[in-house]
């Protein structure tokens, strides 16, 4: 000991820290359009043009298969808008399809397909990759983007209810690994997100209403009058009453884009994600369901179990937890599925995991938002198992007579 103490005062010198300091500012646009690839709609060619007016700008384009079974003129589209404007961008190659849903990225031999193609068109970091589609292709693509070259311009187009009002707007990318959602992604805004109201229209109903979920999520935690036009609008939003959707979409996204922009925490560096309000319990059941449940299902169950939990840990007034489950089942949700049930072989009920892969997918303290009004959400620390238990034991006696008559008359359980 008195030999280390002696070589540590021989060698002590004077010790100094130097802090690098700078700040990057991030924008990018949000554009709500119809007929994007229309000939007379300049948002396409006047977004590449952007930040280089005067440039060709080289472009490749993926594109989600379901879309294009939709819409099978698509590609040509695609290529008759390119040709209309070469000076400014030039197609490199076909649109290139890939697989809907989940698998686009959850599929290792898909992502490097994505990379393969990127790199084979020589796609560069004044390039663009467009990536048109549900928010699992969006994200894939977005991950290859985000990690070529260190970074290549992304454009986001996305052709659901749930990327339109959601996904597409964050600054996330991410694939699937080890059974676990977005554990290998990216933080990387895109260069700007096209939503064309057009694809909406074309959607199958499951894939349109499961979308709305993530407006009534968002409307829970931050938005009272939202969430009350939502009720008031159910109707016309199953429907697909036009202006209704377009009013529930943009309000949506607005909502998503000041909680990231102005939340204080973009990039998630702290414990908090408001924005995953009822995810904890979604992602597990997605996992567990192997993907039969929609996102957007699965996160209407997980809003409906921290709704009552919100209820039983004395947060929320009584009732809330009907009322709310009143609008979700109106507008189309089954709020049980029988991997709320499953259990390990310790007897403990699987979906239960999903907090602790909440915790670890973030790390530091476990935090999880609640509710203690509608439109008001609040941050906790901790989650009772016996309360959990109870929500998912009113919940699977409550879920589809709720809707029977309206939420202020029903007598429910608990």
């Amino acid at each position: 000991m008195a030999q280390l103490q002696l070589t540590l005062e021989q060698s002590r010198c004077e010790t100094t820290v130097a802090w690098q300091r700078f700040s990057v500012p991030y924008e990018f646009p949000v554009v709500f359009t119809e007929g994007l690839f229309a000939p007379d709609n300049p948002v396409l060619r006047d977004t590449m043009c952007m930040l280089e007016p005067q440039r060709e700008h080289r472009l490749v384009v993926f594109i989600d298969e379901g879309v294009v079974e939709a819409r099978p003129e698509l590609p040509a589209m695609i290529k008759a808008y390119c040709d209309a404007v070469a000076s400014s961008i030039t197609l490199t190659t076909a649109p290139v399809l890939l697989p809907a849903g989940e698998s686009s990225k959850s599929d290792e031999l898909i992502i490097k397909r994505i990379q393969t193609v990127v790199f084979e068109q020589n796609i560069d970091r004044h390039s663009y990759v467009m990536a048109i589609g549900g928010g699992a292709l969006l994200d894939a693509v977005g991950f290859v983007a985000a990690t070529s070259h260190r970074g290549i311009r992304h454009i986001r187009v996305p052709t659901t209810v749930l990327s339109q009002n959601d996904s597409g707007v964050g600054v996330k990318n991410g694939v699937n690994l080890f059974g676990q959602k977005n554990y290998f992604g990216t933080f990387a805004p895109p260069f700007a997100v096209l939503n064309d109201y057009d694809f909406i229209e074309c959607l199958p109903e499951r894939e349109r209403i499961s979308g709305i979920a993530e407006a009534v999520k968002v409307a829970l935690i931050r938005d009272g009058d939202f969430y009350r036009w939502l009720e008031a609008h159910a109707s016309d939003l199953v429907t697909q009453n036009i202006d209704a959707m377009q009013h529930m979409i943009k309000r949506s996204a607005e909502l998503h884009m000041h909680q990231i922009g102005q939340g204080g925490d973009p990039f998630e560096t702290g414990s908090a994600r408001p924005l995953d309000y009822g995810h904890w319990a979604a992602h597990r059941l997605e996992t567990l369901s192997r993907y039969t449940l929609r996102h957007g299902e699965a996160v209407a169950i997980g809003v409906a179990l921290d709704t009552r939990y919100s209820v039983l840990a004395g947060l929320l007034p009584a009732g809330a937890d009907a009322r709310v489950c009143f609008l979700l089942e109106k507008l189309g949700f089954n709020l049980w599925h029988d991997t709320l049930e499953l259990t390990d072989e310790t007897g403990q009920l699987q979906v239960i995991k999903g907090i602790q892969e909440f915790q670890e997918h973030l790390g530091g303290e476990l935090t999880i938002t609640l509710l203690e009004d509608l439109g008001v959400g609040v941050e906790v620390h901790e989650m009772n198992t016996q309360w959990i238990q109870a929500s998912i034991d009113w919940l699977r006696q409550v879920s589809g007579t709720v809707h029977s008559q309206p939420y202020a008359q029903r007598v429910l359980p608990g």
